[in-house]
């Protein structure tokens, strides 16, 4: 018994030694003819921590009324403390969070950053689906899964 707990003890620590249950940040990035978008975040979050996701708008297109719409994967089992910049106007768009970001002219950028909280009782994956839109008219949109360890 006590050589088998020591064997789980050091698997344990050579998964957290290669970042298995760590917070690194990735990139993942979709583009359309009208903007491209990237986002900026951890596969894998252990509970009670926090960490911030960065979304980065490029317009190649004026973008009248940029959206971003973050489905409940970005939610569920997570405390959201701070949105900056603060969005134009947040609003439900079907249970999804939609964020309003307002006019970004073409060739700017509009970067938005969430800083988050794991609630402790969260474990499990979750996909994380962001949608950027211009108005009612979907852009493109990016899945990203997140991974929650105890």
């Amino acid at each position: 018994m006590r050589r088998s707990l020591l064997g789980l003890v050091v698997v344990l620590a050579l998964l957290a030694l290669f970042d298995v249950f760590g917070q690194s940040p990735s990139t993942t990035s979709a583009a359309a003819a009208a903007a491209t978008l990237h986002v900026d975040s951890p596969g894998a979050v252990r509970g009670g921590l926090l960490y911030q996701v960065r979304f980065t708008v490029e317009a190649h297109q004026d973008l009248k009324s940029a959206t971003l719409v973050l489905d409940t994967g970005w939610l569920d089992g997570l405390t959201v403390n701070t949105i900056e910049p603060s969005p134009v106007n947040e609003a439900s768009r079907n249970g999804k969070l939609a964020l309003d970001l307002g006019h970004v002219p073409a060739g700017e950028k509009y970067v938005l950053f969430l800083d988050y909280q794991v609630n402790p009782t969260t474990v499990g994956t979750r996909t994380q689906t962001v949608a950027l839109d211009d108005g009612e008219t979907r852009i493109l949109s990016i899945d990203h899964d997140l991974t929650v360890f105890p």
